[in-house]
């Protein structure tokens, strides 16, 4: 199972709706994950396959985090191409 941190600035609204479309979009693909909304401040010391958020916040991300960067937190269509290759990626132990 692929634990996947979903990140936002303040990890209230956007993080926990992004949350719920990576939960639909895995579970659509057959992909099994545990996933969590947080805010950009907290992810830092998160420890988790995928991060998944938005470029604003590419600087947080230490060397070696998986990220993958999506250009929506709400349009599943936009969030499934930008980031279930990455998921696909994982799921086949692929890194």
């Amino acid at each position: 199972m692929l634990k996947v941190v979903t990140v936002c600035g303040n990890g209230i609204g956007s993080s926990l709706m992004l949350k719920m479309k990576i939960e639909e979009i895995a579970k659509e693909n057959g992909i099994e994950i545990s996933a969590e909304s947080t805010d950009s401040n907290s992810a830092t010391g998160k420890d988790a396959d995928l991060f998944v958020t938005v470029k604003e916040f590419a600087d947080i991300f230490k060397n070696g985090q998986k990220v993958a960067y999506t250009r929506s937190y709400m349009n599943k269509k936009k969030i499934t191409e930008d980031v279930l290759p990455t998921l696909k990626e994982l799921a086949e132990g692929g890194n």
